[in-house]
């Protein structure tokens, strides 16, 4: 991983640049909203991330992701939370939904960053800052991989809660994700309010 990876070259002269990473996670589930993390730092912390050992959420233990969780805030950097509800996925599409989730999170911000690192493909839609789209971003910007560790951080305790509302699909577990214990219990207990009725796991319960 490059610590300065994406950003434009006039910003590597700058120390105290703020560069944003933006991430989201729960793309792939079957339950609950789709979450949507961007962090914030200046320049010269970028070495410092990549030091502290983020990497891609998914390739974290849960134990090693909250660490690093906690490090990150410990080191001052700003970030903030936007999400897609179940209902705005099956509404516009998770693609939509998502870009959605990252909108609402960097509207979020204190003050506008020099530039956005997004990860993936696409920049996010009617934001009026310089933004660089990073396919496999989380594995290549420590900036992006420490919003992929806050968005799963933060979107696994959401569903940690809503598992106490819906204990019968097993939620703490899997986190929403079609696992084959999840569509067990969706064909058991049928889709609750907080399925995403649009994806086809769930579509093929709801009209059986």
């Amino acid at each position: 991983m490059n610590p300065y990876e994406g950003i434009p070259a006039n910003l590597l002269k700058k120390p105290k640049a703020q560069i944003a990473g933006i991430d989201e996670v729960g793309r792939g589930c079957l339950f609950g909203p789709v979450f949507a993390a961007v962090v914030v730092a200046p320049l010269e912390l970028m070495p410092i991330l990549l030091e502290l050992g983020v990497k891609d959420s998914k390739k974290l233990s849960a134990g090693k992701r909250y660490k690093l969780f906690q490090s990150i805030q410990s080191l001052g950097c700003i970030y903030r939370l936007g999400y897609a509800t179940a209902c705005e996925i099956d509404n516009l599409n998770i693609l939509q939904a998502s870009l959605m989730a990252m909108n609402r999170a960097v509207n979020k911000l204190p003050k506008k960053p020099d530039c956005i690192l997004v990860d993936g493909r696409f920049v996010i839609p009617n934001l009026a800052i310089d933004q660089y789209a990073l396919i496999q971003g989380d594995d290549r910007s420590p900036v992006i991989a420490s919003a992929s560790i806050i968005a799963k951080q933060s979107r696994d305790e959401l569903i940690t809660r809503f598992a106490l509302n819906y204990p019968q699909y097993g939620l703490s577990s899997h986190k929403g994700y079609p696992t084959a214990t999840h569509i067990s219990a969706l064909r058991e207990h049928g889709p609750s309010p907080q399925h995403r009725c649009s994806f086809a796991p769930v579509r093929k319960v709801g009209s059986s």
